[in-house]
C-alpha cells in the first residue's frame, strides 16, 4: 500500500509546484475479491432485456397425427399439395419451430449490491491506484510519469482544447499510455462490429477533475482516455474488468478533496483485519509462544483391537475356558500331525509287502485258468 505521507503536485507544464497530503483512502486494504465481486454485479446493471418473440415458430397451424401411423407424435403441419404438408413443427427439434425455453424479457437482468461493499470496493481500487507495480502490472505505460498518484495542478480542470490536453499529458509522461491505447484500437470480433460498437481499444488514464470548467471538453476526444468527476466515483472505470490499478490522473482539488468524501464526516474508510499480515511471524513472536502451553509430545497409544475368534490372547480375556479348550484342541492336531508321518510309513510298509505275493497269485491264477492244459489227459490226473 502507498504509504507516503506528501504527494508531489505537478505544473501543467511538468514541473513540480508543491505539495499535498496523502488521503487516508489511499492506504485502505486492498480486496481483489471484494473487488471482483462487485465489479461483476455492477456490470449486470447496463443490459437490457432481449427475447425472442413470442409468435416465433408458432405461426403455422399443426397438430398430431396421434399413434398407429408409425411415425412420431409430433405436431405437423397440415394439408396437402406442399412439401410443407406433413412437416413436424412447434418442437425444437424441428426445422422452423420455435427454440428450446425461448427467452423472456422478464429475465432477472439486474443485480442489487450492497452498500458496504460498494464502497469498500471504491476505496481498495483507489488505494491500488496509487500502488505503481499495480499499474504497471495493469497494462499502463508508467515508465516516464514522476510520480503516482500524478496529481496535477488545479488549472488542468480550465484547458478546453484537445492539443492542450495532449501537451500537458506529455509534459506529465502520461502520453505513452495514450497512444498505447490509440494503437491498440481494432475492430470487434462477433457481431458487436454490427451493432454500432465495430471498434475496441485498451483503457488509458483516468482524469478525475473537482470541476468542469472544460477539462471534459479537452480529454473526452483521446483515445482510452476517460473522465470522472471526483464526487462520483465509479468502480467500473476505477477497476475495468475487476482489476485494480487504473493509472489515475488527479487535479489537486479533487485530490484533497478525498480527505473529505473519505474520513472523519464522510465515508468511512475500511480497516485491516490484521495489522501484520505475516501470520508465521505472529506465531513464532516471544509474546506468542511465552503463553502457550507445551507440546503435548506423549500422545497415549491404543492398541489394535483383537478378533477373540483369531487371537488366543484375546480369547483368554473373555473366556478362559475356552481357551484352554481351543488350545488343547491345537496341541492335539500338531501331534496328529506329528504321528502322520509314521502311520503313513506302516502303511505303506504293510502295502509293499502285500506287493510280493501279488506276482505269484497272479501266476497260479494263470495257470489254473488253463482249462485245456490241465484236462488234456483226461481224468487221469495221478497219471
Amino acid at each position: 500500500m502507498a504509504a507516503r505521507p506528501l504527494v508531489s503536485v505537478f505544473s501543467l507544464a511538468g514541473d513540480k509546484s508543491g505539495e499535498t497530503a496523502l488521503p487516508e483512502v489511499m492506504t485502505a486494504p486492498m480486496r481483489p475479491d471484494i473487488v471482483q465481486f462487485v465489479h461483476t454485479n455492477m456490470s449486470k446493471n447496463n443490459r437490457q432485456a432481449y427475447s425472442v418473440s413470442p409468435w416465433a415458430g408458432k405461426q403455422v397451424s399443426a397438430h398430431s397425427w396421434g399413434t398407429g401411423r408409425a411415425v412420431a407424435r409430433i405436431p405437423r403441419v397440415g394439408g396437402g399439395g406442399t412439401s410443407r404438408s406433413g412437416q413436424g413443427a412447434f418442437g425444437n427439434m424441428c426445422r422452423g419451430g420455435r427454440m428450446f425455453a425461448p427467452t423472456k424479457t422478464w429475465r432477472r437482468w439486474h443485480r442489487k449490491i450492497n452498500g458496504a461493499q460498494r464502497r469498500y470496493a471504491v476505496a481498495s481500487a483507489l488505494a491500488a491506484s496509487a500502488v505503481p507495480a499495480l499499474v504497471m502490472a495493469r497494462g499502463h505505460k508508467v515508465d516516464d510519469v514522476p510520480e503516482i498518484p500524478l496529481v496535477v495542478d488545479d488549472s488542468i480542470e480550465s484547458s478546453k482544447k484537445t492539443s492542450a490536453a495532449k501537451d500537458i499529458l506529455a509534459a506529465v509522461g502520461a502520453l505513452a499510455d495514450v497512444e498505447k491505447a490509440g494503437d491498440s484500437k481494432k475492430i470487434r470480433a462477433g457481431k458487436g462490429k454490427a451493432r454500432n460498437r465495430r471498434y475496441v481499444l485498451r483503457r488509458g488514464p483516468l482524469v478525475i477533475y473537482k470541476n468542469n470548467d472544460g477539462v471534459e471538453r479537452a480529454f473526452r476526444n483521446l483515445p482510452g482516455v476517460e473522465l470522472c468527476c471526483v464526487d462520483r466515483l465509479n468502480l467500473l472505470q476505477l477497476a475495468p474488468g475487476g482489476h485494480m490499478g487504473r493509472f489515475c490522473i488527479w487535479s489537486q482539488s479533487a485530490f484533497d478533496s478525498l480527505g473529505e468524501i473519505y474520513g472523519e464526516g464522510g465515508k468511512s474508510v475500511p480497516e485491516d483485519l490484521m495489522a501484520n499480515a505475516d501470520l508465521a511471524r505472529i506465531i513464532n513472536s516471544d509474546e506468542v509462544q511465552s503463553v502457550l502451553n507445551p507440546a503435548k509430545r506423549a500422545n497415549k497409544k491404543y492398541l489394535r483391537k483383537k478378533n477373540p475368534l483369531t487371537n488366543i490372547k484375546a480369547l483368554a480375556k473373555l473366556d478362559p475356558y475356552a481357551a484352554a479348550a481351543r488350545e488343547s484342541e491345537q496341541r492335539a492336531e500338531a501331534a496328529r500331525k506329528d504321528q502322520k508321518a509314521a502311520i503313513l510309513a506302516k502303511k505303506r510298509d504293510v502295502a509293499k509287502s502285500k506287493r510280493q505275493y501279488k506276482a505269484k497269485g497272479k501266476a497260479f491264477y494263470e495257470q489254473v485258468s488253463k482249462q485245456g492244459d490241465v484236462c488234456a489227459d483226461g481224468f487221469n490226473i495221478g497219471a
